[in-house]
């Protein structure tokens, strides 16, 4: 498998571009898997199926599996063997990312994702995506079993999925279910509400699974590393708080997206800022308009969150919470793992500047 690294030599390529031939690598193998008798007809809806929805994002979680490991590993250069590793366990977490996201977009009823229609939207897919979605989710052990499973911390790798697969379907049911009540009564998003639905639907998959997994890599015992969950925990909910900020006032063409936050009737940060400090009749300019797709609605929330300085409360918090975080970081003993964990959070904090 390393062999396709050329000349072993991985510090003198490009990581990025080593990270997507890997992808093709393990796609061939999935494509070829003995547990099941493919068709032709198959074997080419789950190759177009992968590439439509697994490798068109960012990369950020996967490629943040193989910095994490280099930073802990003192900044070495890393042998061919342990790039695809990391590799190999940066895509279970994109797959893991395109299974959530299949299934999401059904479930939210979206029309696009990264630029193109959503998977389930083209012609001939509709619901054989929901099939797609678990197929995509059943690829993740595959993966593990081909490349780990000699390996001393296979059974870790298991559980650290399942673990963080359950928590983040549960952050989903929880993001459901009030946004179906939030529809009903917006006193229903508060701001305990929306921070265990950021944790445990966003935080957990996107910011600890990466770090964990270099962390088994480098042959670390999780159990040892509580405080470092914790703060990855509180990392994720700040990049979401920061990502319900930019969707309503960020530049769309410098976010890559149209913000609709407010016409979906989510559970955002701002709005429950907005609930908080808003007087009776605002806070029936917000029931009256949230949750509508008409511009005007849109607009008389927007400018309720300006005359509510919600720009100048974002400010404080982000302040606030990168101090918090940066004394939280320096205060764990090993460098390196201040070195992982501060490296996530330049990557958030430079996302607006």
């Amino acid at each position: 498998m390393a062999d396709n690294i050329a000349n072993g030599n991985a510090s003198m390529i490009d990581t990025k571009a080593v990270f997507k031939r890997i992808y093709y690598d393990l796609k061939k193998e999935l494509l070829q898997d003995p547990a099941f008798d493919f068709t032709d007809e198959s074997r080419e809806w789950i190759d177009k199926m992968l590439d439509y929805n697994v490798p068109g994002g960012k990369l950020n979680r996967g490629l943040s599996v193989v910095d994490s490991y280099k930073i802990l590993k003192g900044g070495r250069e890393l042998t061919s063997d342990e790039v695809y590793h990391a590799c190999a366990l940066g895509w279970c977490i994109e797959w893991l990312q395109a299974y959530f996201l299949v299934l999401d977009d059904i479930m939210d009823n979206s029309h696009t994702r990264r630029g193109q229609p959503c998977w389930f939207r083209n012609p001939k897919v509709g619901l054989i995506a929901t099939n797609d979605g678990i197929i995509l989710r059943n690829h993740i052990p595959r993966i593990l079993k081909s490349h780990f499973k000699e390996l001393p911390y296979y059974v870790d790798l298991l559980d650290l999925f399942n673990e963080v697969e359950f928590q983040t379907a549960s952050g989903q049911l929880l993001d459901l279910i009030t946004t179906h009540e939030g529809a009903k009564d917006l006193s229903k998003y508060t701001l305990p509400v929306y921070r265990r639905i950021v944790q445990y639907k966003t935080a957990y998959y996107s910011f600890y699974l990466p770090v964990a997994c270099a962390l088994l890599m480098s042959g670390e015992n999780l159990d040892n590393f509580v405080n470092v969950k914790n703060i990855l925990v509180e990392m994720g909910t700040y990049f979401q708080v920061q990502d319900d900020f930019l969707d309503c006032f960020g530049d769309p063409e410098f976010i890559g997206k149209i913000g609709t936050d407010i016409e979906d009737f989510k559970c955002s940060w701002l709005v429950v800022q907005a609930l908080e400090r808003a007087n009776g009749a605002q806070k029936a300019i917000l029931s009256e308009n949230y949750g509508k797709t008409d511009s005007e609605c849109v607009a008389k929330v927007k400018a309720l969150y300006k005359d509510l300085s919600l720009e100048n409360v974002f400010a404080e918090y982000e302040s606030a919470s990168y101090a918090k975080l940066i004394g939280s970081i320096e205060a764990e003993p090993s460098k390196e793992v201040q070195e992982v964990l501060k490296s996530f959070l330049h990557k958030i904090y430079k996302r607006q500047k």
